[in-house]
């Protein structure tokens, strides 16, 4: 059974939130305040974190942003903060997705069940690890383990991340659009999410170090291309 946890302030949003999960077949823990959260995580890592941005003692976004340090769990933010420029601050910080209140209960469980389903699909994939040339420097990603690293050094990526870079290096040479990335690796296709995307892109070449840009190019106007050249087990 997946452990969730549901953060929030606010009782009523909290406790419908909790039960429609346990409904749904889910552990539920839920909590009004980011210390009690922090204790419960340090205590047991949950499978996923819904939570609010405002708390009496402290910010969604700041917890998050210490999270990912070291943790790499999803996290959908489910908050009242509904600007385009929170929205993307969220994903620049980690988040898998992000949804404004008011919300759809029934809505947001799908968007969870669809989340899990990635992750699962992902987990039972059979094929080896693929390596990658770019120039001299080397990529190796492996869906079984779930293990990324460039020139050995290994590259941590939260849920969302994994799913974007899966999806490229497996249409590697092929022009991904915006659209398509939201329709594979998040289940929808709004065109208001397109800057999502790219903030997705752009951290995971953080990540990827200076050569970042160019395993994944831009093709301005369009989208994104996995650039690197396989060596071995590629698709």
């Amino acid at each position: 059974m997946k452990v969730v946890y549901v953060a929030d302030l606010n009782g009523e949003d909290r406790e419908a939130v909790k039960q429609y999960l346990e409904l749904s077949g889910y552990e539920v823990q839920a909590f009004e305040d980011l210390h009690a959260l922090q204790v419960a995580v340090t205590r047991q890592v949950p499978d996923l974190l819904l939570s609010e941005v405002h708390f009496s003692d402290g910010d969604g976004f700041s917890f998050l942003k210490k999270l990912r340090q070291t943790a790499t769990f999803p996290v959908i933010f489910v908050t009242s903060r509904s600007s385009e420029s929170d929205r993307i601050l969220g994903f620049e910080l980690g988040a898998d997705d992000y949804v404004c209140k008011p919300f759809s209960t029934k809505e947001l469980v799908l968007r969870v069940n669809a989340l899990f389903r990635r992750i699962d699909y992902s987990a039972s994939a059979t094929h080896s690890a693929s390596t990658w040339m770019m120039g001299t420097s080397k990529l190796q990603l492996d869906e079984v383990s779930h293990l990324f690293s460039i020139d050995g050094e290994a590259i941590t990526l939260t849920a969302a991340e994994w799913r974007i870079m899966s999806y490229l290096v497996s249409n590697s040479g092929i022009l991904i659009t915006r659209s398509q990335i939201l329709e594979n690796c998040f289940d929808y296709s709004f065109e208001s999410y397109d800057r999502i995307v790219d903030t997705h892109i752009k951290n995971i070449r953080a990540k990827m170090g200076p050569l970042g840009p160019q395993w994944i190019e831009t093709v301005r106007g369009y989208g994104y291309r996995f650039a690197g050249k396989s060596i071995s087990g590629a698709p």
